[in-house]
């Protein structure tokens, strides 16, 4: 039986499990909601109905959350407010998508490129304070955010790449700026999922979180 909560406020580790869950559905649900074969995810703001509302309610979801994580530091307090306001600025300014023409250019660009180099940062952040405690798990959990964050590099990189090739590669990939923009919020959400620390083969027993407990981790906000 669920017992009634002890904390008063929202615990960190479940902003990072919403988050992360978010993160992890935000471009299937776009693409599975859409009338018609999307090119990016940004492009369902234009495909209207729910494919429209998954993509700017998620994205103000994830930019609430972050304006609420403060993590360990400075530096972290402020790439999480600089992403949550990038994550804002992706969801209310459309970007130039297909024959779309948004009435203030470059916003949506820059915008999204500041949030995934956040994101990015951020696993460098996990990968270093996981590596700090050395144990089994935590290098588990080390090894998960380096692979995140060198897919976050890869996947923007390319289709940062492919706009400064005027669309060389997305001429033979019409969908590569989607599978770019899935395969980095999904990294993102996989970083922030485990860094919530529900799952049993990168946390030990001890450390281990559910929502549904009032048990606090031992080290505090750990990653």
């Amino acid at each position: 039986m669920i017992s009634a909560p002890k904390r008063n406020e929202i615990d960190h580790r479940t902003i990072k499990l919403l988050i992360g869950l978010i993160a992890l559905f935000l471009a299937n649900l776009t693409s599975w909601f859409a009338n018609t074969s999307i090119t990016s995810i940004s492009a369902s703001y234009y495909e209207g109905g729910w494919s429209q509302s998954i993509f700017i309610g998620f994205l103000f979801a994830i930019a609430a959350f972050l304006l609420a994580y403060n993590g360990l530091s400075t530096r972290e307090m402020l790439l999480s407010k600089t992403a949550a306001l990038a994550a804002l600025g992706v969801a209310l300014f459309p970007c130039k998508c297909d024959i779309h023409t948004p009435d203030i250019p470059y916003v949506h660009g820059t915008a999204a490129a500041i949030m995934f180099a956040v994101l990015a940062n951020f696993c460098l952040i996990f990968y270093r304070r996981a590596r700090a405690k050395g144990y089994l798990e935590a290098n588990r959990r080390a090894a998960v955010y380096a692979s995140c964050g060198i897919a976050i590099v890869i996947s923007i990189s390319v289709i940062a790449l492919d706009n400064f090739m005027k669309g060389a590669i997305s001429t033979h990939i019409p969908r590569l700026t989607y599978y770019g923009e899935r395969t980095g919020l999904v990294a993102f959400g996989i970083s922030w999922l485990t860094a919530s620390r529900v799952l049993p083969v990168l946390t030990r027993q001890d450390d281990r979180f559910s929502p549904f407990s009032d048990r606090d981790a031992i080290d505090g906000v750990a990653k």
